[in-house]
């Protein structure tokens, strides 16, 4: 994924006095039952925009982790749990592994928590406020980035069907918080 770049949990990154960060906002997760599920904070520093989440309630295991369109997190949504969210923040023409939004996939060790910190220039803080604001959106499933083998079949032909296209095939949404909007 160009633009982001990752940094080891607890190694570089917040801690450095010479990272120039400006603003920020630290955003609430909530799981679909309504329990506080972490957070993660969006902050300004050196010309992107760092990513740090401390997620908590997950299954063992890798989870897609994305920032979508709108800021509107509603467990109840009629389609699916936080499905107001819309899609992932993008612009027009991208599918999954090229969206602005798409992040590194979140591990979580063996008592559920996930810790991540990377750094993007694929969004600013402004954008993600702009109108309806974004989400930040915790899946059940592991994100495959785009990477589908040949061998995988849609419509017939080898390659991507429509939901790792869209999705990277990371499953339902189980935890999500807003930002700006």
């Amino acid at each position: 994924m160009i633009g982001v770049l990752a940094l080891l949990a607890g190694g570089c990154g917040g801690d450095d006095e010479s990272d120039s960060g400006s603003g920020g906002e630290t955003v609430e997760l909530q799981a679909v039952d309504g329990a506080a599920a972490g957070t993660v904070t969006l902050s300004e520093v050196d010309g992107a925009v760092e990513v740090e989440a401390e997620v908590t309630g997950l299954s063992p295991g890798f989870h897609g982790f994305h920032v979508h369109e709108t800021a509107t997190c509603d467990p109840d949504a009629p389609e699916a749990p936080f499905d107001t969210a819309g899609g992932h923040h993008a612009t027009a023409g991208q599918t999954h592994g090229d969206h602005a939004g798409d992040l590194p996939t979140l591990l979580a060790d063996p008592q559920g928590n996930a810790t991540a910190t990377v750094r993007t220039t694929e969004f600013t803080l402004d954008e993600l406020a702009d109108s309806d604001g974004s989400a930040v959106m915790v899946h059940a499933m592991r994100d495959n980035q785009a990477n589908v083998p040949g061998r995988y079949m849609a419509a017939g032909k080898p390659g991507p069907d429509a939901d790792t296209l869209d999705t990277g095939d990371s499953g339902d949404r189980i935890a999500c918080g807003t930002v700006g909007g």
